[in-house]
């Protein structure tokens, strides 16, 4: 089905160049209830069509598409149906003939005399309508039906002149004769679900007619609960707005979804809105503006039961933490509501809350704490600076750059608090990938507000300062430098004051000197240069004596030495320290970013010691905990789930998430990432076999410089080296090589094992040695198989090249068990070894599809049997005797007992149980 065809006419079909966006136009409301419901429209029709059947039910929650199901129901029925739609409102029960108030007015005077006589005459005048045709009844909000017209439309029915399609959320919201009617079967229900979030991302793949990424999706398909009708109006809306556009071949947003109400989506809410009662939409206007409340702070407002019936009606949610906080249940309602609101009245419910006065914010929450703020910010008023950096500071750690840029904002250069709001500025520059921004605000510092800070708050200073400088290549070669001058100071500051060991002070310059190891820490690991600090890591890891100034000292020591014996080869002792850091993990989640690191590095140790699943698994389970909004990670993470499905080989798999993550990184500009996710998407389609897309990739790669952290930059190096090899680079070996020599000398042993097996592809007796020699220095089963590779493909040994290949097959890296299965052949074929070579050559048959392009071709092409003989020795192993395979073969028993003696021979085996397994 085409997009013109679905009204989508406006949208370029052409594929975009990298970097540029392209509007769409509307989206058609018609053609997305084709795409979300058409099955539960032909579920209805089905019903409709039934023997003995006067109608269906339409049931299910509020926002489901029940409407758009039903009219879409309708539509499908074609013209020889005359269709009548009716409507009832929320006080409809309260009207007489409510649904049937246009009709009525097309009576004569003589036929409404009557109930009797109205019901006759509503009747006669459907039938005049429908001119012989059969009639189909729609009827919206049927649970609100008056008792006049349910007469008349269970005379329609009964007497065969109409069938009715009904929407309500419950069965047992109908009158009770409609209620009667679905009990005895003659009226049927459709029960409409929620859309899944798989059914979300292929609607809004199959509208919008390009990928759409599942973090996209993930998002718009909980704002809008599921619902179908819903999702429409915001996509349409954040199209109209210029948010949602098309980036290459990906949709993505620009920024956060915000809805101003001005598209169909208001006229949704406001008939929703206006059904409720005064009471409930100040709750609802109340939260629009909090965001979120504590429950008793809410009930202490409204009062426990108007709060019990908003929640059993779904209007709002009580999460189930000892907090019991409270959010509606729709939040896109909220949005609005708050954007109708004038400030006067944002401010009049915000004096209302209990707990917002200027005492008794310090007793806030921090989700009260950021709801107060962002409050406070929706009335164009400013927070007091303790309260601006207190909500600085939660956002950032929650994840939410930008509020913390705005709350942070209201703290100016005089304030006692204007440094540590520049840590925080500075802290959510660096999520937002702007060291040069994050360095500027740390520069605002002057020298005598510096100098006034006490010790812990100075070594905090100079570590987020040599976090910024690690970006900026004019000053990253400074960091070290910063470094010493800093302990240096805080050496004099200790003995200027010549404190005692148990003092207020000595404990505060000791705990700035942990502040300076770990930033120390920091950068080396930044650099790659972990060899050197492994001793004094290991220490801060291991030592408790640091617990009584920093508890977490130590646990951050530990997360950085995690990743250090990865890189350095202790991939099995990085692997148990990973499972013991994360089973006491949930104890530090006040610590902040911690969480976020350890799944970083942690997902660094499974991809480098060949774990990808688990690296895969690690980071969606992290990402549900990231924080808040849509660019809490969602473009980092699709491009971590990319490189793990590289690194296994499978480039198929891969390229839905690296485009999905350049489409978001292209329109932020985050350079240093999109280095990586070019390199990766060129090795993906060459491992595909598409070298045109292959070579377009990595020269964007290529011309995507910038800055990056030593196992990101190093990533994308291998990618682009191994995309090289692929496409026939005659250079790209050599790099890889001195690649692995480099990171040999510095003791980064697996990165350097890794740069070897992709570089011995067609590798020397010299390189295969070297491959051997780094293997040595490793642990874990990603060394294991690089060694095996080594000495199978130095000596030509085919058993160890299958026993290489079963290896990479356990950790499902589909693209080397292909390598050592096409030697093992070769191996086999040349040793005269024909079992060998036929396991080998099936593992290659199986590996057909996961890898169309293999790394090395097998010098001795086609299959050792023939498809008869293949067929014949497959029954045969399976214990099938000469007679039943000559009978289900349809040949002489003597023609199988030839081809068995042919297999034989080729295959080397003396009896039929040894063939089970090789065919």
């Amino acid at each position: 089905m085409s997009r013109d065809s679905l009204g989508w006419g406006n949208v370029s079909t052409a594929p975009a160049l990298a970097g540029t966006r392209q509007a769409a136009g509307p989206v058609n409301k018609h053609a997305w209830s084709g795409l979300a419901r058409g099955a539960d429209a032909v579920r209805v029709r089905n019903a409709l069509d039934a023997p003995g059947s006067m109608g269906v039910v339409i049931t299910g929650d509020r926002g489901v598409g029940k409407s758009l199901v039903g009219r879409s129901a309708l539509a499908g029925l074609g013209p020889q149906v005359f269709t009548l739609q009716l409507r009832t409102s929320g006080t409809g029960a309260n009207t007489p003939y409510g649904c049937l108030a246009f009709t009525l007015v097309r009576l004569p005077q003589s036929a409404l005399g009557s109930p009797t006589a109205i019901l006759h005459g509503i009747t006669s005048l459907i039938r005049d309508d429908a001119a012989g045709r059969p009639c189909v009844i729609l009827l919206d909000n049927a649970g609100s039906l008056d008792e006049q017209s349910t007469g008349v439309l269970l005379n329609l029915l009964q007497t065969g002149t109409a069938k009715l399609i009904a929407t309500a959320q419950r069965t047992s919201d109908l009158p009770p004769d409609f209620y009667w009617l679905i009990n005895s079967g003659q009226l049927a229900e459709v029960r409409l679900a929620a859309m899944t979030e798989i059914e979300t991302q292929e609607v809004l793949q199959a509208a919008l007619g390009h990928r759409v990424s599942t973090a996209l999706a993930s998002q718009l398909h909980e704002l809008v609960g599921g619902s179908p009708t819903l999702l429409q109006a915001v996509v349409s809306e954040q199209i109209e707005r210029g948010n949602l556009v098309l980036s290459g071949s990906v949709w993505t947003l620009l920024d956060e979804v915000v809805l101003d109400g001005k598209t169909a989506l208001e006229d949704i809410v406001r008939a929703r809105y206006a059904r409720e009662t005064p009471e409930a939409r100040e709750v609802i206007e109340v939260l629009s503006c909090a965001r979120t409340m504590s429950l008793a702070r809410l009930a202490r407002m409204f009062g426990p039961g108007l709060i019990a019936d908003m929640e059993e009606a779904g209007q709002i949610v009580v999460d189930r933490t000892d907090q019991h906080l409270v959010t509606l249940g729709d939040r896109y309602l909220g949005d609005i509501v708050r954007n109708w609101l004038s400030v006067e009245r944002r401010l009049e419910l915000r004096d209302k809350v209990p707990g917002h006065q200027e005492q008794e914010l310090e007793e806030l929450t921090v989700e009260d704490l950021l709801g107060y703020a962002a409050w406070t910010h929706d009335c164009h008023a400013e927070l007091a600076p303790a309260h601006a950096l207190a909500a600085a500071r939660a956002a950032v750690r929650l994840f939410d750059p930008k509020f913390a840029l705005k709350c942070a904002g209201s703290i100016r250069p005089g304030d006692n608090e204007w440094p540590e709001g520049q840590l925080q500025k500075a802290a959510a520059y660096l999520q937002l990938g702007l060291p040069l921004q994050a360095m500027a605000a740390l520069d605002d510092i002057s020298e005598a507000q510096a100098g006034r800070l006490g010790p812990v708050a100075f070594a905090e200073l100079t570590a987020a300062r040599t976090d910024c400088m690690a970006w900026l290549p004019d000053r990253s070669g400074k960091v070290p430098e910063r470094i010493r001058a800093a302990r240096l100071r805080l050496e004099e500051l200790g003995d200027a004051g010549n404190y005692r060991p148990d003092s207020d002070e000595a404990r505060a310059l000791a705990r700035a000197g942990l502040c300076m190891d770990l930033c120390e820490f920091n950068y080396l690991s930044f650099i790659g240069d972990y060899e050197p600090m492994m001793d004094r890591l290991r220490a801060a890891a291991t030592s408790a004596d640091a617990d009584t100034l920093d508890p977490a000292h130590r646990l951050r020591a530990s997360i950085i030495l995690m990743e250090a014996l990865c890189v350095t080869g202790k991939e099995l002792d990085a692997r148990r320290l990973m499972r013991e850091l994360g089973g006491t993990l949930g104890e530090w989640s006040h610590v902040p970013r911690i969480r976020e690191n350890f799944a970083w590095r942690a997902y660094n140790v499974l991809l480098l010691s060949g774990q990808w699943r688990q690296a895969i698994d690690m980071l969606k389970d992290a990402s549900g905990r990231a924080g808040h909004g849509l660019h809490s990670g969602s473009a980092a993470t699709d491009l971590a789930v990319g490189v793990a499905y590289v690194y296994a080989g499978r480039g198929h798999l891969a390229l839905d998430p690296l485009l999905a993550a350049i489409a978001q990184l292209e329109v932020r500009t985050s350079l240093h990432a999109l280095r990586q996710a070019y390199a990766a998407t060129a090795f993906a389609y060459a491992q595909t076999g598409n070298s045109v897309q292959a070579t377009v990739y990595l020269d964007r790669a290529r011309s995507a410089d910038g800055p990056a952290r030593f196992v990101i930059s190093s990533s994308a190096d291998f990618c682009m080296d191994m995309a090289s090899r692929w496409l026939g680079d005659p250079g790209a070996k050599d790099r890889l090589v001195r690649a692995a020599e480099q990171h040999f000398r510095a003791g980064r042993y697996t990165p350097a094992g890794i740069c070897m097996l992709g570089a011995t592809v067609n590798g020397t007796a010299k390189d295969f040695q070297f491959m051997e020699d780094i293997a040595a220095h490793r642990q874990g089963p990603l060394a294991e198989l690089s060694r095996a590779v080594a000495v199978g493909s130095r000596k030509k040994d085919a058993a160890l090249m299958l026993e290489a290949a079963r290896l990479a097959d356990a950790m499902e890296l589909d693209a080397v068990q292909a390598r050592c299965a096409a030697l093992a052949y070769d191996f086999a074929r040349n040793a005269g070894l024909t079992a060998s070579a036929t396991a080998a050559h099936t593992m290659l048959e199986s590996l057909a599809e996961s890898v169309p392009t293999l790394p090395v071709v097998p010098k001795t092409k086609g299959p050792l049997l023939t498809d008869r003989e293949r067929q014949i020795a497959a029954l045969a192993g399976n214990g099938v005797s000469n007679k039943d395979i000559a009978q289900e073969v349809g040949i002489s028993v003597r023609t199988v007992e030839g081809h068995l003696y042919q297999v034989f021979t080729k295959l080397g085996v003396s009896s039929r149980s040894d063939l089970l397994g090789l065919i």
